[in-house]
């Protein structure tokens, strides 16, 4: 993290009547930021952050460190992964396939008077989120999360809410008018057919003259052909890759876009008549009219401003860079009405950027960064949290553990970090306190081990490497399950299952101990001897010293919402939940017997059953722990997977 960075996060506060937490002594301030949607983090100076475990508490540990109160792991935000955004160069990609650093077309201007400039993606994420279709009147469909925004004729608008009470927001309405040109034209293939209109298109122009961008494709597409000049010719039917390669062709060397006009001009009566036959065949808005300064030439300008510019460049893909230029262009006098807006009543992954301007253009219309204000370019987060969440940040953790650990009458006993919320969550990217904490344990001959679901636990495996040659340290890594989907859909915002075993493989490349920890199995979804066995196959493949398993239970506030996400999306299992779940927050007896006798022989065929070095957690036999009913829950609390 630049230094930069972090002093600009410095400045920002969280306004006047924002959410605060009853009760929280030593508050120094409460933190907003665009990239964790309605997060607010507290930042408090801790008096103990070394806290004694419950006792009775069924855990094999007396203390733990929890330098945050709450998780950011989850995020909710915006645009399916397909949706194509404008690139600088004048092409598109797909929203998923874009990189920070990447150069795109924000827009500058008031209210809806826009125009097009570059500018930089800044920070690009994924959640999983509630799916809506917003379709326009040309067709142009876009897929998108309820807090979206368009630029509409009357300023920002989401894609779902109310006109009263607490949802009340300016919302997408059928009729209503949105900025943008509409649906994106699809690239060509470089077909055969294509290489060979361009060719034609390019060498019928001028050829090798100018432009080296043409004269590289060019030579690029010529070794198609071999001996052959038959490209040169016009053909009597050509296709449309032909049309779209020949459009490109002109463009590049006798073509131009000025003052925002794209023109073509040519003088020979059958490239001109060939060219007319092209626009036609793809339905382009144009003007015929001479050249003014060679009479004998005839000229094609296209009409229908802005968004028709951007159809012929994604329909032809021209070469030349300069001549693709869009940076000025005028896009706030192009509109489309909004023809419905439908929940497709599913959950699907989304995506969502952050930019220097604040916006972007997907399928064509202007889109504004998720819950980005002025301060968005300010920060590097990566990912963002449920908007109701309220994350507490221990800033002086560190600081105050090493005091702690100097007392005589610290014992040195085993510290477990992990078994209430993630320490390295992705807060933890900005706040870096576990080094510190690291450093205060192994400076005292203190033992520890680490939980974790999130990949950020890698940038401190060389300092854990480091200390773990003065004291036992040993790792675990949360992985559920393999099933990317069913993942998405239950840790919206966690690292992916192949992510944590990769954690898994370098913790081990660094010595260190690594178990996992594979909870909750949810019964009857990923509790088949088939799913278990593959994932224990690629846990004992990525290094895994051993393998504990724990099913699900449900304590109130996780039974409710699991129950909700249950019945929509596996309304059969409802009975059976409730039947297994009936006496309380954790599964029936019998139901525990029987996935210990499942498990114990496939951890024994993956040599899972027994730790290797130091772990707190081993046990002579893999087990399923079963608790009574009136016990406190085990101390992992699963991670808050739910």
């Amino acid at each position: 993290m630049c230094s930069t960075g972090w002093v600009r996060w410095e400045r920002q506060r969280a306004g006047e009547g924002e959410p605060s937490l009853p009760g929280l002594d030593g508050l120094v301030r409460s933190v907003r930021s665009p990239e964790f949607d309605g997060v607010t983090f507290h930042e408090v100076h801790a008096k103990s952050v070394l806290n004694r475990v419950a006792e009775g508490s069924q855990v094999p540990f007396r203390w733990t460190v929890n330098p945050y109160r709450g998780c950011s792991h989850a995020c909710t935000y915006c645009l399916e992964g397909g949706t194509p955004v404008l690139m600088a160069d004048g092409r598109h990609k797909p929203i998923s396939e874009l990189k920070v650093g990447d150069l795109i077309f924000g827009t500058r201007g008031h209210g809806v008077a826009r125009r097009l400039v570059p500018t930089e993606v800044l920070a690009h994420w994924t959640t999983v989120r509630e799916a809506y279709r917003v379709t326009l009147d040309d067709g142009t469909a876009i897929v998108a999360g309820p807090d979206h925004r368009f630029l509409g004729a009357r300023g920002w608008k989401y894609v779902t809410g109310s006109m009263l009470g607490a949802a009340q927001r300016p919302h997408l309405e059928v009729g209503g008018d949105l900025v943008g040109g509409g649906r994106f034209a699809r690239t060509p293939d470089e077909t055969l057919g294509y290489r060979a209109g361009y060719l034609c298109g390019m060498l019928r122009s001028g050829g090798f003259a100018t432009e080296a961008d043409a004269a590289a494709r060019a030579l690029r597409y010529l070794p198609d052909f071999g001996s052959s000049v038959g490209f040169m010719r016009l053909p009597a039917e050509p296709d449309a890759h032909w049309s779209r390669g020949f459009l490109a062709g002109l463009f590049d060397l006798a073509g131009a876009y000025r003052r925002g006009v794209l023109s073509i001009a040519h003088d020979e009566t059958d490239v001109v008549d060939a060219m007319f036959a092209a626009l036609d065949r793809f339905s382009f808005e144009y003007d015929t009219v001479g050249h003014r300064r060679y009479p004998g030439r005839r000229q094609a300008r296209l009409t229908g401003g802005t968004g028709e510019v951007l159809r012929f460049l994604h329909l032809t893909d021209p070469a030349v860079a300069w001549k693709r230029s869009l940076d000025g262009a005028t896009i706030g006098s192009a509109r489309r009405t909004v023809a419905s807006v439908d929940a497709l009543g599913l959950e699907l992954p989304l995506f969502d950027i952050t930019t220097g301007t604040g916006d972007f253009i997907a399928e064509g219309m202007v889109s504004h960064n998720c819950f980005a204000r002025n301060t968005h370019t300010y920060l590097d987060f990566d990912a963002g949290h449920d908007f109701d969440t309220q994350v507490v940040v221990k800033v002086n953790a560190p600081q105050v553990l090493a005091a702690q650990l100097k007392r005589p009458s610290w014992q040195r006993e085993h510290v477990a970090m992990g078994t209430n919320t993630d320490p390295y969550q992705r807060a933890e990217g900005r706040y870096r306190l576990m080094p510190g904490i690291i450093r205060a344990l192994a400076d005292s001959g203190t033992p520890l081990s680490i939980l974790s679901k999130g990949t950020v636990m890698a940038r401190d495996l060389p300092l854990l490497e480091a200390v773990s040659k003065d004291v036992p340290v040993s790792l675990a890594v949360s992985i559920a399950l393999l099933d990317r989907e069913l993942q998405r859909r239950l840790e919206p915002g966690t690292p992916s299952p192949q992510a944590r075993l990769d954690l898994v493989r370098k913790a081990r490349a660094a010595g260190l101990p690594c178990s996992v920890l594979v909870a909750p199995v949810l019964p009857y979804l990923t509790d088949s001897v088939e799913a278990l066995d593959a994932l224990f196959t690629q846990l004992a493949d990525a290094g895994a010293g051993s393998v504990t398993v724990i099913p699900l239970h449900l304590r109130p506030g996780a039974r409710e919402w699991f129950a909700s996400w249950l019945g929509r999306n596996h309304p059969q299992l409802v009975p059976r939940y409730k039947r297994l779940y009936s006496r309380g927050a954790y599964a029936d007896r019998g139901y525990r017997a029987l996935l210990g006798e499942r498990v114990g022989p496939l951890l024994r065929r993956h040599g899972l059953a027994r730790e290797t070095g130091y772990n707190p957690r081993t046990a002579a036999e893999p087990e399923v722990p079963a608790p009574r009913a009136e016990a406190p829950p085990p101390a992992s609390e699963q991670l808050r997977l739910l």
